[in-house]
């Protein structure tokens, strides 16, 4: 197995997601735009999207920004001074982003998220259409989360979760999170001198969570322990993830030219830990008959289409897991219904373009794509 490194990661992902904090995107000092930073950001964004990867990034900086527009920044803020201050931020930051990335001609979208967008399966799965529709138009989505609503209980918490949820969701081949720190060491490197860097980490122990320090230090609040947190969920979900330095102009160019990080490796392709996710977490809430011919078509990898469903039982909705049978009752596959068991009924054994007539509304081709279905063998 070639190892993963800064130089090699960024030219074989397809799809990235690029996670910037505030103490990169904010001068700290003003807490205005630092506008030159990010001009070298979106020369990166814009340089690696014309070679044909698809890039997200996530955007850490509006409630900075927001504090310093409603002069509220110079005190300790309440939780509803903060959200307000995040929904005034957010227009600065937005703008901020689609000037930068137009400069390139690169079209910018905004999308908040909480923290049930991405754990309810229904809201997780819109999300990641509108993500994916969105790459598909050639747009670079900006994603922060909802601040404005968020309590301080159902939160985030920090953006290196986030950045490393909305990997998961979309796919994802690469996360690179840009700190002000190179990457992991064996210790806090401000207090131990003899701590050294680690270049590649393949597996997520308990020592190496130790490294990052007690979760109430200031070094590892909101630091490290959340981007080896992030890096759990990324890996898990076959995301390879990055922690580099992203202080200099052009973070992602300097990463291909060798500059230290550390690399955390995903045993699986995020393709392969999809379906390992759907064989094996979860129950069936339904079940599909299908035909021989549909059978067929399940086992030579294609998507199940309404034409070939003969049969719907089962209370389920869109996104629940339902059990896919042949015509004798035997389950051939598991997967992730388009639809829920009312609407399924309604256009089984029927063309997918005959769906918006019959439903009222234009869905998915697909009663279950292939990207979220798993063929069991017999």
């Amino acid at each position: 197995m070639v190892a993963i490194t800064g130089r090699n990661a960024l030219p074989a992902a397809h799809r990235i997601v690029v996670k910037v904090g505030s103490a990169l995107l904010v001068d700290e000092d003003k807490n205005t735009i630092n506008t030159a930073w990010l001009a070298g950001i979106a020369s990166d964004i814009a340089r690696l999207k014309a070679t044909g990867k698809d890039i997200v990034v996530v955007s850490s900086g509006a409630i900075a920004l927001g504090s310093r527009l409603l002069k509220i920044h110079n005190k300790t803020m309440s939780l509803q001074e903060k959200q307000a201050a995040a929904a005034t931020g957010q227009v600065t930051l937005a703008h901020a982003w689609m000037d930068a990335l137009g400069a390139h001609k690169v079209q910018t979208a905004q999308i908040l998220l909480s923290p049930d967008d991405t754990e309810t399966r229904r809201k997780h799965l819109n999300a990641r259409a509108t993500m994916g529709a969105l790459l598909e138009l050639g747009a670079v989505p900006v994603v922060n989360e909802n601040d404005t609503v968020a309590t301080a209980e159902i939160r985030f918490g920090d953006n290196d979760r986030l950045a490393a949820r909305v990997a998961a969701m979309i796919g994802a081949d690469l996360l690179v999170l840009l700190s002000d720190v190179d990457g992991l060491y064996t210790g806090n490197p401000n207090d131990n001198k003899a701590a050294t860097h680690l270049p590649q980490i393949d597996q997520i122990t308990a020592d190496i969570m130790a490294m990052a320090g007690a979760a109430n230090a200031q070094y590892a609040s909101g630091g490290m322990v959340t981007k080896l947190e992030a890096a759990r969920i990324s890996t898990t979900a076959g995301c390879h993830m990055i922690i580099c330095d992203g202080r200099d102009p052009e973070p992602l160019s300097r990463l291909e030219k060798g500059a230290t990080c550390s690399c955390f490796i995903a045993t699986e392709t995020p393709h392969a830990a999809r379906k390992q996710w759907i064989a094996g977490a979860l129950t069936p809430r339904g079940t599909i008959a299908v035909d021989a011919g549909a059978a067929l078509a399940l086992r030579r990898g294609k998507s199940l289409l309404p034409a070939g469903v003969v049969a719907v039982d089962g209370q389920f909705d869109r996104g629940d897991l339902i059990a896919v049978e042949d015509q004798s009752g035997r389950v051939i596959g598991h997967g992730l219904s388009s639809y829920s068991a009312g609407d399924a009924a309604k256009i089984k054994g029927h063309k997918s373009r005959e769906i918006e007539t019959m439903l009222g509304y234009r869905g998915r081709d697909e009663m279950i794509h292939t990207d979220n279905l798993v063929v069991i063998d017999n």
